[in-house]
């Protein structure tokens, strides 16, 4: 290969990255799986033009691939590839043996069901990738476009790979957290508890007075414990000062110059305009990361967060009305329902019903019945 070559090619694939980092960053605050596969597929469409994009989540038996999110030329998530079998033609395969794949003559491929579709729509390039999380495959990535992409477009691939798999994690924790508790059992357990559970017993530390913080920063240290507590964190230190609170941590020694696991948390303090620094301390054989959050991001929630749809639906839950009684009302469907109700608790912090109820109640945007 020439020098030429070789140059244009490092060049396409450092405007792929930093256009796959504008995605990873759309992720931040993201708590259903269902959205951060939309606002994947959505931002590859955007972002490279491409045809159509689309994601796969395995289900719980870990037999069937379901899709749960589709953009560009097709949207919709029911049809004849809503549920692929594990193994089943590409998407199926690339999933049960966990090799990312790429294909400029889609046509000419034995796996694909009409060929003739492929002629007629003009697609002739595809590029898969499986979404692990060590030895647990979470899903499938899968785009499709008209024009040839260059063998480089994986390695790009496998940057917004990393990200989504931490982002769909952290849904996946969330929802469960929140599945596990019940509205006649309401949490309010401090922030510095929520981030120590996360760690040894010993390795975490707090210094200050707890104070309330935005549902985004909260959201944003409740990722960084996560993503620490990976990476085997062996001490951890949360520090509130006048004018900011900071994360303070100390990992082991790794041969990693980039750690895949931190992508999505950068992303996410960065949108909060705070600081985040890793640096390897040689004398120690450790690494240290800091997180840095401004006191204006640590702020009382603010007036009129919760739109008026999610008003609605809070004050039908304080009368008591359960979910398919508010669908019938409403005339919407008990999944959209659902979805009101994990933004209104993604908005107050809450992680039940009735502390969403009493947050809204407190800040005057819920009248009391």
């Amino acid at each position: 290969m020439s020098l030429n070559r070789s140059l244009l090619d490092s060049v396409r694939l450092l405007g792929e990255v930093q256009r796959v980092s504008g995605i990873i960053q759309s992720l931040t605050g993201c708590l259903e799986p269902a959205v951060v596969a939309r606002r994947t597929v959505e931002g590859l469409v955007q972002q490279f033009g491409y045809a159509f994009a689309r994601i796969w989540l395995v289900e719980l038996d870990q037999t069937t691939l379901h899709l749960v999110a589709s953009a560009g030329m097709y949207t919709r998530i029911d049809g004849s590839f809503a549920r692929v079998p594990m193994g089943a033609y590409k998407i199926g395969k690339i999933a049960q043996n966990r090799i990312p794949f790429l294909s400029n003559n889609l046509s000419e491929e034995t796996w694909v069901r009409d060929r003739a579709w492929s002629l007629e729509t003009g697609i002739c390039g595809f590029a898969g990738y499986p979404l692990t999380h060590g030895e647990k495959v979470l899903g499938v990535l899968a785009v499709f476009h008209r024009q040839p992409m260059a063998p480089e477009f994986l390695e790009a691939l496998q940057l917004l790979c990393t990200a989504v798999v931490v982002a769909l994690e952290d849904a996946f924790l969330h929802q469960q957290q929140c599945s596990s508790l019940t509205p006649e059992e309401p949490d309010f357990t401090p922030l510095s508890e929520r981030l120590a559970s996360h760690f040894a017993s010993g390795c975490f530390r707090l210094v200050g007075t707890e104070r309330s913080l935005s549902p985004s920063t909260t959201q944003t240290l409740l990722q960084a414990a996560r993503a620490l507590a990976r990476q085997h964190c062996t001490y951890c230190r949360l520090t509130y000062l006048d004018e900011a609170a900071v994360l303070e941590a100390v990992l082991p020694p790794s041969d990693d110059t980039v750690y895949p696991d931190f992508v999505a948390l950068a992303q996410a303090v960065t949108g909060l305009k705070g600081n985040i620094d890793i640096v390897a301390l040689a004398q120690e054989q450790t690494r240290r990361m800091l997180i840095q959050l401004p006191i204006a991001t640590i702020l009382e929630m603010p007036v009129n967060i919760l739109s008026t749809r999610e008003l609605e639906i809070l004050m039908m839950l304080a009368r008591g009305l359960r979910d398919k009684e508010i669908a019938e009302q409403l005339f919407i469907s008990e999944r959209t329902v659902k979805f009101h109700i994990n933004n209104v608790l993604s908005k107050c912090q809450a992680r039940t019903r009735a502390q969403a109820m009493y947050q809204a109640t407190r800040h005057g945007w819920l009248t009391p019945v």
